[in-house]
């Protein structure tokens, strides 16, 4: 589509509305569509326009590219079309590790201190506060 507008460089507050009437003065404006942050609803700074005609289109980028609208220089250009993205794994923000499978000991490997065997519980119940060895009695 030579029609379908990529606007960039957006102020945080731009709307639907804004564009439609600033693309509004150099052709026939068929949607609008500010991208916005899935998780706070903000703009996320750029837009996609479409034009009735791709000669119109060629018409706004002419008249646009650059231009200072809502105090930013806009960035204006035909929109490509989405890149085909491989599918994004599940794995929690952790990168693979090298080496295969094997199991890391620690914090890091086998680094001596950490993971010496079970957990031992030496003497009685673990109690907070201080302690006092001066009268022979605990607190």
């Amino acid at each position: 589509m030579d029609n379908k507008l990529f606007v960039g460089n957006l102020a945080w507050a731009t709307t639907e509305d804004d564009l439609q009437a600033y693309f509004g003065q150099f052709g026939t404006v068929e949607s609008v569509e500010v991208l916005r942050d899935k998780f706070t609803g903000r703009a996320r700074g750029f837009a996609f326009v479409i034009m009735a005609t791709p000669a119109e289109a060629q018409n706004a980028i002419e008249n646009t590219e650059g231009r200072e609208f809502q105090g930013r220089p806009l960035k204006v250009n035909i929109a490509r079309p989405r890149e085909e993205q491989p599918p994004r794994r599940g794995n929690g923000g952790f990168r693979p590790r090298f080496g295969g499978n094997a199991p890391r000991n620690g914090f890091g490997g086998n680094r001596g201190g950490f993971n010496k065997g079970p957990r031992r519980n030496f003497g009685g119940p673990r109690r907070g506060g201080m302690r006092s060895f001066e009268g022979g009695e605990e607190r």
